[in-house]
């Protein structure tokens, strides 16, 4: 009988032990298998190409599955401190993967130390900051893309001539290396263009269409405009038709949209440099994925530019 009941209890401790073997092992499958939770955030929700960036984010999500994918973006234009409470809120909220545009070279930089201190990844969009707190960066090479731009614009003015420029922010990395490119290449093989005027619209098309249209009416000898954003671009494009200047100012900027396109239909928009903000997202969860996974990724990549023209627009319809 001894016997018996010392087998009974064997059975029993083994059986339990069993059990809460089991247990352990479904809590980590379940935990490995949790939705993980990935966290957006672009300089705006108003311009095409965040919303391409979204959308980019959203199919590759689509496509992984077991991701939640949170979109945010300040309500309007230009907010770094906007920007930085929401990565702020991300890390609170324990977000597994961050993807940041920065609007703000220097401003976005302690936010992005707190991600690497709590162990989160960061994936730089488009943008970037004055720190190495980040494990990869998606972006056009916006120096080489102003080149290109300088390039374009110096042919279609023959060389010579007034112009101004209209940025979006003047911290934004992408406006200060496009710039950049620009200028360089222009006093390169054009020195006889002259800037007559460098200014800022933070990406807003009324201020934009505002700060053009007070240029031309300064110098009406102008020749034209490099602008470095769509909303810039679409801005100065309006100025250019209201003031039925299409034919005697010639505009270069940057990205596609469907305003974008439509200039350059009807001729105020002469060439814009498209970067790729869909592969940007794309990509860009697919890399912080890797990570998590504890995949090597490259750290800079280069999502290339196109410029488009009236000869060429089929390549971004």
């Amino acid at each position: 009988m001894r016997k018996l009941n010392l087998i009974i209890s064997f059975l029993t401790i083994l059986l339990a032990l069993t059990l809460i073997l089991s247990c352990k092992d479904k809590t980590k499958s379940d935990s490995s298998n949790a939705s993980k939770k990935f966290v957006l955030i672009t300089m705006d929700s108003i311009d095409e190409h965040w919303l391409s960036v979204k959308k980019g984010a959203e199919d590759k999500v689509k496509e992984l599955g077991n991701i939640e994918l949170i979109f945010r973006a300040p309500a309007g234009k230009t907010d770094p401190n906007e920007q930085t409470r929401m990565a702020e809120d991300a890390i609170n909220q324990k977000a597994d993967a961050i993807l940041l545009a920065p609007s703000d070279i220097a401003a976005l930089s302690p936010v992005a130390a707190k991600i690497k201190e709590a162990n989160i990844p960061l994936i730089l969009i488009d943008s970037a900051i004055s720190t190495e707190d980040y494990d990869a960066f998606l972006s056009t090479d916006n120096e080489a893309a102003g080149e290109l731009a300088g390039e374009t614009f110096a042919k279609l003015v023959n060389g010579k001539g007034k112009i101004g420029i209209v940025h979006a922010q003047p911290a934004a990395s992408t406006a200060i290396a496009r710039g950049k490119g620009f200028e360089t290449k222009i006093k390169e093989i054009a020195p006889d263009i002259k800037i007559v005027s460098v200014q800022y619209s933070d990406g807003d098309k009324a201020r934009a269409l505002n700060i053009a249209t007070d240029i031309m009416t300064a110098n009406p000898d102008l020749v034209g405009f490099f602008t470095s954003n769509e909303g810039s671009t679409i801005g100065v494009a309006r100025a250019i038709e209201d003031m039925g200047k299409k034919d005697t100012v010639m505009l270069v900027g940057f990205d596609k949209s469907q305003d974008t396109i439509r200039a350059l239909e009807n001729g105020t928009l002469k060439a814009t440099v498209v970067q790729n903000p869909y592969k940007m997202g794309f990509d860009g969860v697919q890399m912080a994925f890797d990570i998590l996974n504890g995949k090597k990724v490259e750290r800079l990549i280069d999502t290339g530019v196109n410029v488009v023209t009236l000869e060429n627009i089929d390549i971004i319809k």
